[in-house]
Order: C-alpha cells, then sequence, then structure tokens
C-alpha cells in the first residue's frame, strides 16, 4: 500500500483535492439538493460513460479515435424510438432488411467460387468488382424505393414523429396506415432484394485482395442464409398479426424490445464500418479522423432526412409513469405497487427514470463489461491483442475478428445510451454533438485506453456539471460581500474543460492513464 501511494502520490493528491472541493461545494446545499444533485451526477455520468467506454475500448486496441460515436449515439436513439412509438415501420422494415443480409452470410460460398474459377487472378478484376458492385446497390435502391413501409410524413403534421410522440405520450396511438405491395409484387421484390444482395456480397468478396485457398463448402455454410430467408419470409407473411402484437403489449416490454433493436443496430453497424470502411485505414490515423467525421456528418443527414430536423420526445415506459394513486412514493414498496415516476429520499423528490435507473443501468454495464475484459477468453484475447497484436496472430487467434468484436462492442455500447437517454434528454439531431465532447473530455480525465478511467472521467463530468446547473439556480454568495453569483449555462461545459485541462497539467495521461514508454 505504500509502495502504491509513493508510486502514485499526485494521482492521490488529486483526488483528495477533488473530494475536498466536492465536500465543500455541498455545504452550499440542503440535504435534499445534495441528494438530487449527486443522483443526477450519476445519472449523467451513466450516459456519458456509455459512449466513453466505446471510446476506451475502440482506441485501447484499435487505436482508432472514432469520432463518429456521438452521431451513431444518436442513431441508437432515433432507432429504438421508431421501435417504441412506429413498431409497424420497424416490422415492415424488417423483411428487406433480412433479405439484404443475408447474401453476406454466404461469404464462405463467394471465397470458394471466387478460388475455384481463379477469379481473383482475372484480368481488370477490380473493375469487374465494381461493376458487381454498382449492379447490386441499383437493383437494391429500385426494389427498395417500391417496397411498401408504413412510415410517418414529414410535410404533414398530424403524420409527423412530432405528433405520433405527443399521442403516444398521452397513452393514446394513432392507427398507422398499413402498407401494401401496389407498385411491386411481394415475390419479385424478395427475389429482386436477394439477387442484388448476391451481386453486392460477391462484388465485395472478389474486390478484397486475397481469399483463403482452404475454404471449404458445405450445408453449414448455408444454415445462417437459410434461416434469415426463412425468417424474412415469415415476417411477411404475418406482418399484420406482428404488428398488431407490439402496438398492444405493454409498453415495459416494449421499451426492452426497443433497446434491443437499439443495440443490435449499433453492432451491427460497428461491425460494418470496421470491416469496410476502419480496417484499410489502421496506419493512417488522419484519415481515421476525417473518416469518422465525414460518416458523423451523412449520419445527422440521414436522421434529418427521415426523422426530421424538430426535436420530440420518447414517451416513458408505464414503469416510469405512474402519478396517481400512492405517487410520489416514500418507500420502495410504494414505488413498486404504484409505478410512480418520483419518489421521496431525504426530503427531495426525485426522478425514477433519470435519478435512479439509468445510474443503476450504468453500473450494471460497468461492472458487465469489466467482467467480459477480465473473466473471459475473449477479453484475455483482447487484453493480448493490446499489448502484441503480432504475437496473439501467432497463436492462430484471428486478431482482425477481435477487432470487428471490440469495435462493434464500442458502437454498440454508444448506441445503447442513445436509447436509454432518449426517454429523460429528448431526441434531437444535436443531441450525439452535444455528448460527444462530454466523452471525449471524461476519456481525456481519466486517460485514453482506460476503462475505469473512463468510468471515473465520467463520473467527474456528470457531478461537476450538475453541481454548477444546481449552484446556477441557488447561487454561490461570495464572501464578506452581499454579491450571489449565478453560473450562467455556458458555464456548464467550461467548467469540464477546466477541469480537463488542470488534470492534464498535472498528469499528462490522466488519472488512470498508464504513462507510455519513451
Amino acid at each position: 500500500m505504500k509502495t502504491y501511494l509513493k508510486k502514485n502520490s499526485t494521482t492521490v493528491i488529486i483526488f483528495i483535492i477533488i473530494a475536498v472541493v466536492f465536500f465543500i461545494a455541498a455545504q452550499g446545499m440542503e440535504t435534499s439538493q445534495f441528494v438530487i444533485t449527486i443522483l443526477r451526477g450519476f445519472s449523467t455520468g451513466s450516459v456519458t460513460f456509455l459512449v466513453a467506454a466505446g471510446f476506451s475500448l475502440i482506441f485501447g486496441l484499435l487505436n482508432v479515435l472514432n469520432l463518429a460515436l456521438g452521431a451513431l449515439y444518436m442513431i441508437g436513439a432515433y432507432i429504438g424510438w421508431t421501435v417504441y412509438v412506429r413498431p409497424d415501420t420497424f416490422i415492415d422494415v424488417l423483411t428487406p432488411l433480412l433479405i439484404i443480409l443475408s447474401g453476406f452470410t454466404l461469404r464462405d460460398v463467394w471465397s470458394f467460387i471466387i478460388t475455384r474459377f481463379r477469379l481473383n487472378r482475372v484480368k481488370h478484376k477490380k473493375w469487374i468488382s465494381w461493376g458487381l458492385i454498382l449492379m447490386g446497390l441499383v437493383l437494391l435502391t429500385l426494389i427498395m424505393a417500391r417496397y411498401p413501409i408504413a412510415i410517418w410524413d414529414l410535410d404533414n403534421y398530424p403524420q409527423s414523429p412530432i405528433t405520433y410522440s405527443f399521442m403516444a405520450d398521452q397513452g393514446m396511438r394513432l392507427t398507422p396506415i398499413e402498407a401494401t405491395f401496389e407498385e411491386i409484387s411481394p415475390v419479385i421484390a424478395l427475389l429482386g432484394l436477394l439477387i442484388g444482395s448476391c451481386l453486392l456480397a460477391f462484388g465485395i468478396a472478389n474486390n478484397k485482395n486475397s481469399t483463403s485457398s482452404n475454404v471449404k463448402v458445405n450445408w453449414k455454410s448455408f444454415v445462417l442464409f437459410a434461416g434469415l430467408g426463412l425468417t424474412a419470409v415469415l415476417i411477411l407473411i404475418f406482418n399484420p398479426q406482428l404488428t398488431n402484437f407490439l402496438l398492444i403489449i405493454s409498453t415495459n416490454w416494449l421499451f426492452v424490445i426497443a433497446i434491443m433493436v437499439a443495440v443490435l443496430t449499433g453492432l451491427g453497424l460497428g461491425a460494418l464500418l470496421e470491416s469496410t470502411l476502419i480496417r484499410p485505414l489502421y496506419n493512417r490515423p488522419i484519415y481515421q479522423l476525417m473518416l469518422t467525421i465525414g460518416i458523423a456528418t451523412i449520419g445527422i443527414e440521414i436522421v434529418q432526412a427521415v426523422w426530421g430536423r424538430p426535436e420530440f420526445v420518447w414517451p416513458k415506459p408505464a414503469i416510469f409513469r405512474g402519478t396517481g394513486e400512492g405517487c410520489p412514493a416514500t418507500s420502495l414498496v410504494d414505488l413498486w405497487e404504484y409505478n410512480c415516476s418520483t419518489i421521496f429520499m431525504l426530503g427531495g423528490r426525485v426522478r425514477v427514470y433519470d435519478e435512479i435507473f439509468i445510474p443503476i443501468v450504468g453500473i450494471f454495464v460497468l461492472v458487465l463489461v469489466w467482467i467480459i475484459l477480465k473473466r473471459t477468453r475473449i477479453g484475455m484475447v483482447i487484453r493480448a491483442g493490446v499489448q502484441d497484436s503480432q504475437m496473439v496472430e501467432a497463436l492462430g487467434i484471428n486478431v482482425r475478428r477481435v477487432f470487428t468484436q471490440v469495435f462493434s462492442l464500442g458502437v454498440g455500447l454508444a448506441a445503447f445510451g442513445g436509447a436509454l437517454a432518449a426517454p429523460s434528454v429528448g431526441l434531437s439531431t444535436t443531441m450525439g454533438e452535444r455528448l460527444l465532447l462530454s466523452a471525449l473530455i471524461a476519456l481525456a480525465i481519466g486517460g485514453l485506453g482506460s476503462y475505469p478511467g473512463a468510468a471515473l472521467g465520467s463520473l467527474l463530468v456528470g457531478l461537476t456539471q450538475q453541481f454548477l446547473i444546481r449552484y446556477g439556480q441557488i447561487g454561490i454568495p461570495i464572501p464578506f460581500t452581499d454579491i450571489v453569483f449565478k453560473p450562467s449555462p455556458p458555464i456548464v461545459p467550461a467548467s469540464t474543460v477546466f477541469l480537463m485541462v488542470m488534470i492534464l497539467l498535472i498528469l499528462p495521461c490522466g488519472l488512470l492513464g498508464k504513462k507510455e514508454n519513451s
């Protein structure tokens, strides 16, 4: 213990100073105000942590600073909202999405064909590959333009996302207009999507520099393909029944489904981005930054085109909306019985979803990912890959696949954070940009590449912001004067930047960051 304190004396002193500052700040508050401020700090820190953790995992293993995480956090929120408020749109999209994905599950088949017929050695291979990719994209575009998907109308306010959100928030759902096949038949649509998917997947596979010569094709190579295709057809056949089921089930279960879909979307987008765009740029950090910034910009434009620019709400599930008899709750028993949206704690009225549920989920994710990193084989491979990826690959482990999994996990955490925060803060096309800065600051404070550092930095950022917001309401008495200083809103983000600068001036690697060996 003495050795640790001596070796990390500077860090320990900074921790003590930070603790003393928060202790002094707490003296100017009532007990109820202090409790609410702490809980809100934990809530803000939990959401920030989910994005900062994604940054930390990706940067720690891949040495890639993914500046698109803010936009992916936003996309997770909008995807979750769609499942929760417009499940008919979600069900309609599932069939074409699964058909398009099915072509990419035949990776071994495409590699076998390319190797068997030596297509990778054909003259003008690149031109042929890009031609197949272009044909696939054109065919998919033509089919999807005619495929019936029930969706809102941005130009018609009564049918806009704002109206659907408002009605759902009032406990009522607008009856959506069912989309039917009129411009194209279902059989032609499915076949066209399948052919377009196969052309696109085959072109991408042929465009790679090399393919394995030991690829074997058997029935197992078609299992996932058949499973996705069969699932897509069943969803199409039972589309009305599935839509009605999601419209009538409890909003609690629908909320869980929405969160799961948002996370799966994040995982899928992460795997797609890493395998197609990030992987060729591992040795070009400047290009990585430019690419991820471009991805973020494109993501924002897509969201604006599909969901519109105005802000709207994500209604909370029923378990967090109780306002009738027995509310606000005064005990955990009342909270469970009446599903109250608020509860009295130490004289303060606390919002259950914002100040209790979100921090609990944040702690759960922190522990879960920590266990995965420390107690599982994939975690061991990840930690070994950080130290020496070439040695890990020499042991027969597919390091590239591990890289894809880690990148996918980082994006999945960000999408999860967006879906989790949306019922609290609402949805807007700027929500990702706002959180991106906080996550980067938290990562810098805690230490780049340090998972515990991401958690600690996020907590400090959340507490700092919430204490200043609270003092912006009650004011700070200036000693020996009658002046009461109330921090203005712009000071809130500036305070976290100031905290980061002060810590980095003393500890350039952050509070828990490892010093680089020169």
